[in-house]
């Protein structure tokens, strides 16, 4: 007689073993029309999972966001029971869970085109309104094998073989398609609604570039239409947004194939950049940092030392001289603590901030670059803190303060904390991690801060804090980290000299605001829709004249401007003024400032500001004044 125990508190007894469907029932017929699984001692199952002693339950609909992630998984299914309806001989391989939606990979004798994912997403639409009921099946190991060859399916046979011998594998049936997956999914394919298929990409076998090429087809799926239509118009802002887009148009910075993930800076891309850069440079002043600057490249006994070596070689562009092996830095720790080890350091030193512009590369796969979002070359603003243990809190607290200010700067302030845990691949010993990971949370409390944590995400030297900010479409951003490394100074003999005149190996504290200055720039350009606030914009302001009379008084004009420090720039052009008007808007110009006949006489200028807002006349003091005050504002935007 099971006692099912529900969220509210409320407990329920049943004579005998019962489903969550049959839970769901009891409760009423609204909620059994609208679970989708449920959540058993913490557990997802699906509805037809029974419940044989006393548990916990939670039912599982699509306002939870477990339930938008059956939807989407039970649709890749889907997507593949349509694909091998109307492609028998396409194999299919795994097809999980994105943001946003879900993929499938396939492998198949020609390209899918535009037209196949139109026929695919209509077939799906028909095999969801038969509304087959979607069942689990537990099979023996060497059963699915042969069962998966047999039907020619040689990838999802190759999957079941890397299980152990002897063990059961669950398969889920729909219709006359059956898959293997762990589940849960939906209840029928009748639940599923609300999908569209996005794209076609190129995808290699288990992620391996020595594999074959394989077709992944993207969907997005949610449970009302209503979500969709928004998530397909972000997708259309987001479009106009595109950060490679603007940066070509506004002529900021380019890429090219002769440089695979590495970015050629134009002149008003890099006033951008050095406008971020002065501004965290003074961030450092601030917060009691000391910059400092290390060698690109580093033999390779330090980044064995350090551990990257054994967990990051991969990752990283290895070169050689005289017979030595060298790494080009892909990130800036071990210089840092060679700073620190560069004489005896004493208590009264701690805590010892240093701070980076430091230039990395690491070797992404050429599939994963994007504009200068995801690059092999790119500077962090990175620091790191050497201290005590006791000093811990107080730190990775002014640190999340320091870094809220800096983010509202820049016109971000939705920030979402998460706590990444210790991976499996790690150094250090348990004991450390768990010092590590409840100081943490300690800072995080003592900061007033909400967060998620997320089991097994954590750098393999230590647990972090990941800062996740949110843009103007609502899409999240993985920015600032700080995380917790006891490891590394043992392992690179980093100590100081205590106050009981004992050596003392320090906590080293890695933290980055920003990250990348690429990714964050790219970020800006989306978010700002390529215009930005005045104190980051690379033209601040352009003069026009009507006609050739104007010359020598617009000249003046920008002196006057370029006089207070603002970047200005003269378009004297013999074009008419109101096709300069337009290619400026374009260009998303802060301020535009056209001199005629009228205000030459009167020694004005007329103003307008971006958004075609005319602010009519005025002299060019009171311009620069203006321009002065809002210069000094940070975290707006007229987008």
């Amino acid at each position: 007689m099971p006692v099912i125990t529900l969220p509210d508190g409320s407990k329920r007894e049943f004579p005998q073993p019962v489903t969550v469907a049959e839970v769901a029932a009891s409760i009423g017929a609204g909620l059994a029309k609208a679970a989708l699984a449920g959540r058993v001692d913490e557990r997802l199952v699906d509805t037809s999972h029974r419940i044989e002693r006393d548990a916990q339950l939670a039912i599982v609909t699509d306002k939870d966001i477990d339930g938008l992630e059956i939807i989407r998984h039970s649709t890749a299914h889907l997507l593949a029971y349509a694909v091998k309806e109307l492609f028998p001989d396409a194999q299919v391989t795994i097809g999980p869970t994105v943001e946003n939606g879900f993929y499938y990979d396939f492998a198949y004798t020609r390209p899918f085109t535009p037209e196949d994912l139109q026929q695919i997403e209509q077939r799906m639409a028909q095999l969801a309104k038969k509304d087959f009921p979607v069942t689990r099946e537990v099979w023996a190991r060497d059963q699915a094998v042969e069962f998966f060859k047999s039907i020619g399916e040689h990838y999802k046979a190759e999957l079941i073989e890397a299980i152990p011998a002897g063990e059961e594998v669950s398969l889920y049936r729909e219709g006359d398609f059956i898959d293997l997956c762990r589940g849960p999914h939906v209840p029928s394919t009748g639940r599923l609604k609300v999908f569209k298929l996005m794209k076609v990409a190129g995808a290699y076998w288990r992620g391996d570039q020595k594999n074959e090429q394989l077709q992944r087809i993207y969907g997005t799926a949610w449970a009302k239409k209503e979500e969709l239509d928004a998530y397909l118009h972000m997708l259309e802002e987001a479009e106009k947004r595109d950060h490679r887009k603007l940066g070509k148009q506004l002529g900021l910075f380019h890429l090219q194939d002769e440089a695979p993930g590495l970015v050629f800076w134009h002149p008003h891309g890099w006033i951008i950049w050095q406008e971020i850069e002065q501004y965290m440079r003074q961030v450092y002043r601030d917060s009691g940092y000391q910059e400092v600057r290390c060698p690109q490249i580093l033999d390779s006994s330090l980044w064995e030392k350090s551990g990257h070596w054994g967990h990051y070689k991969d990752n990283m562009f290895i070169t050689e001289s005289e017979s030595r092996d060298y790494a080009v830095k892909p990130m800036n720790c071990p210089g840092h603590v060679q700073i620190f080890n560069n004489g005896l350091r004493s208590y009264r030193e701690l805590p010892l901030r240093l701070g980076e512009f430091g230039s990395c590369h690491r070797n992404e796969p050429s599939g994963a670059l994007h504009g200068v979002m995801r690059v092999r070359g790119f500077t962090q603003d990175d620091g790191h803190i050497f201290c005590t243990e006791a000093q811990i809190e107080a730190e990775i607290t002014a640190f999340n303060a320091q870094l809220r200010k800096v983010y509202a700067d820049f016109g971000f302030t939705d920030i979402a904390v998460k706590l990444a845990l210790r991976p499996d691949s790690r150094v250090g010993s348990d004991e450390d991690w768990d010092r590590s990971e409840n100081a943490l949370r300690s800072a995080l409390r003592a900061s007033g801060l909400a967060w998620e944590e997320l089991p097994g995400e954590g750098a393999f030297y230590g647990p972090k804090i990941e800062f996740h900010i949110k843009d103007a479409l609502g899409r999240s951003w993985q920015c600032g980290t700080v995380q917790v490394d006891p490891s590394m100074p043992v392992r690179l003999g980093a100590e100081y000299v205590g106050e009981d005149n004992a050596r003392h190996t320090p906590v080293m504290l890695h933290r980055a605001i920003l990250g990348s200055l690429e990714r964050f720039i790219g970020i800006l350009i989306e978010h700002h829709a390529g215009a930005f606030p005045l104190w980051l914009s690379p033209v601040q302001v352009v003069v026009m004249n009507i006609s050739e009379a104007q010359t020598a008084y617009a000249e003046t004009v920008v002196e006057k401007l370029q006089a207070a420090g603002l970047r200005v720039e003269a378009d004297l052009r013999g074009e008419k003024i109101g096709y300069k008007i337009r290619e400026h808007s374009l260009l998303k110009r802060p301020y535009q400032v056209v001199v005629g006949d009228n205000e030459m006489a009167a020694g004005m200028v007329a103003v307008r500001a971006r958004g075609n807002r005319d602010l009519g006349q005025m002299s060019p003091e009171t311009l620069v004044e203006r321009l002065l005050q809002e210069r000094g504002i940070r975290g707006v935007s007229d987008v």
